[in-house]
């Protein structure tokens, strides 16, 4: 047996585990298939939203345009296409506010080199309007944008390793901009044992997508593996708010590349996948998914779970240096422990 592979594994499980501390809860409910998505053009299907009679519109985050596909949800075949003549970067989530405005998140930046990401309003008549947006703190990648009661869009990052930062524009959204964005939160995503996505275990903590529910009392967060839902407050239609409760987890497993998330009218959670070389993707349902997350007592309805946590920017919840201070020193131990391993088998 070759010692190197094997300290090197343990390393990586015992780190692993220390980070496993936080608790997860999951719904009662598993994703049922509606229809497997064939159309080349949603092979990068990365944003879906569904208007209040219903409708299904999809968005793929590849093209030299805004094209926003409406899907027949028995079949997945497209029915129609809306197209806005403007050229996205790197369009990656979609979203619709309550006057039937869709958002385009052309917030994607995998080099985190963009000096300017942008927001692009469709409205239901009239040209489209593109708003630059600046970070306060340096580029950063994105594929979530929400957006609540209130109208405001809302963008959280996507985070292989760390936590994910909640973003929202200083103030009213200029034309083309930019306009500053405030980080207001982070968001730190509980442990999920679901599998599926393309980076394996990370795939877990690295937010994909996002979605708010018609009646807009239930916002979610998507990763390669799970939703994650949280209840509005009561009498708020700040999603940042939201997102400082306890979430329920619904699992999505074994989808290619999870990163599509919408509600249907009746609370119905759909999910969608990119598929480019990574085998057949479907739009798929958790029914009643936005019911379970109201009615459920804690975030689960099965067990209790560790809240997801969102803080201020300038404040660290007190858990996180204990917990991270652990890790390290478990993976400190690990690598001693490696190290003399190896040096045991060179001796040999």
């Amino acid at each position: 047996m070759n010692a190197r592979p094997a300290a090197r594994g343990a390393v990586v499980a015992l780190v692993l585990l220390a980070f496993g501390v936080l608790g997860t809860g999951s719904a009662s409910a598993d994703p049922v298939s509606r229809c497997t998505v064939e159309d080349p053009r949603l092979l990068e299907l990365s944003g879906l939203a569904v208007a209040p009679s219903g409708e299904v519109w999809a968005m793929a985050d590849s093209g030299r345009e805004v094209r926003l596909q409406r899907l027949d949800p028995s079949t997945c075949d497209i029915v129609e296409t809306r197209t806005a003549d403007v050229d996205p970067l790197d369009a990656e989530d979609l979203a619709l506010s309550p006057d039937g405005t869709f958002w385009v998140a052309d917030t994607g930046d995998n080099n985190r080199r963009r000096e300017t990401v942008a927001l692009i309003a469709v409205p239901p008549r009239g040209e489209a309007r593109l708003h630059r947006l600046t970070y306060p703190d340096g580029a950063h990648d994105a594929e979530a944008v929400l957006v609540g009661a209130d109208g405001v869009p809302v963008i959280v990052t996507k985070e292989v390793l760390g936590s994910a930062g909640v973003y929202r524009p200083a103030g009213p959204l200029a034309e083309p901009g930019p306009t500053p964005l405030t980080r207001v939160g982070t968001v730190v995503l509980p442990r999920s044992d679901s599998s599926g996505g393309p980076v394996g275990d990370l795939g877990s903590y690295t937010i994909t997508g996002g979605a708010t529910s018609a009646d807009g009392s239930v916002v979610a967060l998507r990763t390669y593996t799970d939703a994650w839902l949280y209840r509005m407050p009561r009498g708020s239609a700040d999603v940042v708010a939201a997102l400082d409760g306890v979430p329920m987890r619904v699992p999505l497993p074994d989808e290619p590349q999870g990163e599509a998330l919408a509600f249907l009218p009746d609370g119905t959670l759909l999910s969608g996948s990119e598929t480019r070389g990574l085998g057949k993707g479907e739009l798929r349902a958790v029914p009643g998914a936005a019911a379970l997350a109201l009615a459920a007592p804690t975030a689960s309805a099965t067990e209790p779970a560790t809240p997801a946590v969102v803080v201020p920017p300038e404040r660290t919840p007190e858990w996180q240096p204990a917990v991270i201070g652990g890790a390290i020193a478990i993976g400190l131990l690990a690598l001693g422990a490696a190290a003399m391993a190896l040096h045991g088998h060179r001796r040999r």
